[in-house]
């Protein structure tokens, strides 16, 4: 910025409210002259319009899925057609809601922005997550049920069935965000899963494409891809696996040469970055810069599979957020996710961002 927006800014800052006249007069300049500055600064998100409301510091809002999980660990391996000895534990998860949790306990200033039922569930929810984010603007209502999902598991950790119940987020529609408009207009960076309608997605994308805000897109489950369209401009982070990229591109991933090619399509298509997982064969990663590949990072005992995409994405957003180079971003959340699958808990309560850099030092 240069010395007059910087004077606009710290004029704003002490009040708001003062009309384009009072601001003028005190700046000894025009009026058309502050107005040409307000727009500039506007349309370089610098601040979001009347009353000429100011970012919030690095905050992240997370808009998508809050949902009870309920796991069912095998005693052995699965008996199809009969009943299977097993162990329940109940948390609470939901894609969006873990990236909150996990970017919380590393000290970001994090907003929820979901829907969920006037019971039992959420409260839940809301219980365990408030430490960490701030849930006010999601709202529950008497006429919705809170997302479920139940997932089966081997003795081993890796997940055999997982069943969901999120029809309530059919109506994460955009009226319904855009009653919170004024939070994304302040955030310094934006997240949003796919349990979202594909209006809502559009609708978010457009916004952070017009503002400028960096934006993170995780798109859930294979089948939910199919809510994003292919202009996939205004996305700063596009975080999905081999099965996901296959159905948007349309194409089979089986060689490192389709992977990578893989990657440099979804740039075409207008996202500035973009990882594609592929589980233990690590991830493919690339920007217009660079396309790599990185290695999964071994763990010695593979407890629960669960959270551990949502702690990848979370340690790529944490990483960019302090402005880390582009290999250390995509390593940092292969630590993240490496340490939260060797944790029974979907987000690892030893989480700090101190935590990270030790066990990133440490392994990479």
């Amino acid at each position: 910025m240069n010395k007059k927006e910087q004077e606009v800014i710290a004029l704003i800052k002490k009040n708001p409210y003062l009309s384009q006249q009072e601001m003028a007069d005190s700046l000894k300049m025009s009026r058309p002259s502050l107005a040409n500055l307000i727009s500039g600064l506007i349309r370089q998100g610098k601040i979001a319009g009347r009353a000429y409301i100011l970012p919030e510091e690095g905050t992240v809002v997370c808009i998508g899925g809050a949902n009870v999980d309920r796991k069912f660990w095998l005693d052995k391996a699965a008996q199809m057609g009969t009943s299977n000895p097993a162990k329940v534990s109940v948390s609470i998860g939901g894609v969006a809601r873990n990236v909150a949790e996990n970017l919380g306990r590393m000290g970001h200033r994090v907003k929820l922005m979901s829907i969920a039922g006037n019971d039992q569930e959420w409260k839940l929810i809301e219980e365990n997550s408030s430490p960490f984010m701030d849930t006010d603007l999601t709202i529950p209502h008497n006429e919705f049920s809170t997302g479920t999902y139940t997932a089966i598991l081997e003795p081993d950790g890796e997940m055999i069935l997982a069943m969901a119940d999120m029809a309530i987020y059919d109506s994460l529609t955009v009226d319904y965000v855009k009653r919170n408009e004024p939070a994304l207009l302040t955030a310094a960076f934006l997240v949003i899963d796919l349990n979202c309608p594909k209006e809502t997605v559009q609708y978010v994308r457009e916004l952070a494409k017009a503002r400028g805000i960096p934006l993170a897109v995780i798109p859930v489950s294979t089948p939910k891809i199919d809510r994003l369209e292919k202009d996939l401009s205004g996305i700063t982070w596009l975080i999905l696996n081999r099965g996901e990229a296959e159905r948007f591109l349309d194409i089979t991933i089986d060689s490192e040469e389709t992977w990578q090619d893989a990657i440099t399509r979804l740039l075409e298509h207008g996202a500035g970055n973009v990882v594609i997982t592929g589980g233990k064969d690590g991830a493919m990663a690339g920007n217009r810069e660079q396309v790599s590949q990185f290695s999964a990072i071994s763990v010695p005992e593979l407890l629960d599979v669960t959270g551990a995409g949502d702690a990848f994405s979370s340690g790529i957003i944490h990483s960019y957020l302090k402005d880390h180079p582009f290999e250390k971003i995509i390593q940092t959340g292969l630590v993240n996710a490496a340490k939260t699958l060797q944790s029974e808990a979907t987000v690892r309560t030893e989480l700090s961002a101190m935590q990270l850099q030790n066990e990133l030092e440490e392994l990479i």
